[in-house]
């Protein structure tokens, strides 16, 4: 074949430090929009972003020529970066290590989406942990409980 077509779609999750309640309505909005351009800059393409004032979930077309780690590590200097150096939390902001990337195929895009959109509703019955955990299980992601948080 003499091009490449590729369609990737991943829900990456990822938490504060300690899943500390951070991050908050104040500046919510522009740490999405920051990310937003982190993801653009590197050609990939965001689909939805929504966070919960302890973690952040991401939908995002991904290119071949990125990786998803690259990129997770990107989002997490750069943002953590920005928002230090606009001090928008009292404490110093850092993101947790590793991260939760799902795969999707396109006819499931919307309902992710939608997923996204909604966490204040998802999260009055489940806790981040609680939903984390239903991810690897979803997904059949083999964890040992004492390496996930």
């Amino acid at each position: 074949m003499a091009n490449t077509y590729t369609q990737v779609y991943i829900h990456l999750v990822f938490s504060v430090k300690n899943r500390d309640p951070l991050i908050s309505n104040n500046f919510r909005d522009n740490l999405h929009k920051y990310i937003t351009g982190i993801i653009k800059k590197r050609d990939c393409k965001l689909l939805s972003i929504n966070s919960m004032p302890d973690h952040i979930h991401i939908l995002f077309s991904l290119t071949p020529e990125k990786s998803i780690s690259n990129l997770v590590r990107e989002i997490k200097v750069f943002s953590a970066k920005y928002i230090n150096e606009n001090k928008f939390c009292k404490f110093k902001f850092n993101w947790q290590e590793g991260y939760g990337a799902f795969s999707y195929s396109g006819s499931q895009v919307e309902k992710v989406k939608s997923y996204i959109e909604n966490q204040e509703i998802h999260h009055s019955k489940l806790t981040f942990n609680e939903e984390y955990i239903l991810f690897l299980k979803k997904f059949n992601v083999k964890y040992d409980m004492k390496y996930v948080f």
